[in-house]
């Protein structure tokens, strides 16, 4: 299975605003310029995190993004079937279009949902802040981006 590059991205940012201070904002720019994104692609994925809860937007001139829960309480398994919903591994997941002849004796769409399942209970089993465990070293790697960046 592969992410898309909006659920990649949708993770990225997480990981960068969980490294930041508390309360620091960051903006979309900084974000894309660290991870050479388009701000267009960042700002969808900012305003989707932002619908759903993860962030806060601010906007104006001092304006910005951070956390809005705490990296505990962010869980990566969520995040990801937020971005990727439906997820149709194969033509029969998708019963509105699946055309597949040999549907109705097939195994395979069972065995495609036991390892989707054993997939999402890996994800379920993790936080944003499992995820920042080596916070120090994103920061200097961050810190460093900018530094190099003036």
């Amino acid at each position: 299975m592969q992410l898309t590059s909006f659920t990649d991205y949708t993770l990225r940012v997480l990981i960068y605003l969980g490294t930041q201070p508390e309360g620091k904002q960051s903006n979309i720019k900084e974000i894309a310029n660290f991870y050479n994104i388009s701000n267009n692609h960042l700002s969808k994925v900012v305003y989707e995190l932002g619908k759903l809860g993860f962030i806060e937007t601010i906007r104006g001139r001092n304006g910005g993004i951070k956390l809005s829960q705490n990296p505990t309480t962010i869980n990566v398994g969520s995040i990801v079937r937020h971005t990727e919903s439906p997820i149709h591994l194969v033509e029969c997941f998708d019963e509105t279009r699946n055309t597949c002849k040999i549907s109705p004796a097939c195994r395979l769409k069972g065995v495609l949902n036991e390892a989707l399942e054993a997939y999402f209970k890996v994800l379920d089993s993790y936080t944003l802040e499992d995820l920042l465990v080596n916070k120090d070293a994103l920061k200097e790697l961050i810190f460093m981006t900018k530094t190099e960046n003036g």
